[in-house]
């Protein structure tokens, strides 16, 4: 029987996810190679280049990778252009449900698997716009439209202004936290994220 070229060739992608995310965990991006890469996944450096054309290209796609697995494991998965997500949960209770998921964001942004790679691409795309742009349309966008799928889902509730606009709604809960933990200026707890929820919904003025 002749060999599966299609399962060879799963194997060697799988390999070089695991091995792109294991250096950059362990050496840090600058220190991470195409080289380094291949060697770490067993396939020659060729075989990365006729797939991906830099090892930021690498790095992204097994980060999606990555997060599709998590969405998995959580059996609740919802697929979104190349990858699967979570589907923030409607209960009819707007803050418990953004609390909820900020929690989860939490859990992740504190797990060093996914912690390394995501600083690793945050970083890349703060010098180089492509892989910024493609961090952001491939990987970000996705997840804050989930947000914005909810608070309209709010609205039609009657939970949320229908003047709002849920875009920039929610970057008063989401932008805070993801610059705290870029820029270390704060612990990320869930009292923390607890807190941008109720500050985002209820404002800052005494009623």
């Amino acid at each position: 029987m002749a060999p599966d070229s299609t399962r060879r060739s799963e194997k060697s992608r799988r390999a070089i996810y695991d091995a792109a995310l294991a250096l950059v965990t362990e050496i840090g991006y600058p220190r991470t190679t195409i080289e380094g890469i291949a060697a770490r996944a067993g396939v020659g450096k060729q075989t990365i280049y006729r797939w991906w054309s830099s090892k930021a290209d690498v790095l992204l796609e097994a980060f999606i990778d990555l997060s599709a697995q998590a969405a998995e494991a959580a059996e609740r998965p919802e697929v979104i252009g190349e990858q699967a997500t979570y589907e923030i949960p409607d209960t009819g209770d707007l803050e418990a449900d953004l609390k909820l998921v900020l929690r989860s964001t939490v859990d992740e942004l504190l797990d060093p698997k996914f912690e390394a790679p995501s600083r690793a691409l945050a970083a890349e795309g703060v010098v180089n716009e492509q892989v910024g742009r493609e961090f952001v349309g491939k990987l970000l966008e996705p997840q804050l439209q989930l947000y914005v799928k909810r608070l309209r889902a709010a609205q039609e509730q009657g939970a949320v202004r229908t003047d709002v606009d849920p875009r920039v709604a929610l970057e008063l809960f989401v932008s805070p936290l993801a610059q705290r933990w870029l820029q270390y200026t704060g612990p990320i707890t869930y009292e923390y994220t607890d807190k941008l929820v109720e500050y985002a919904l209820y404002g800052l003025a005494p009623r």
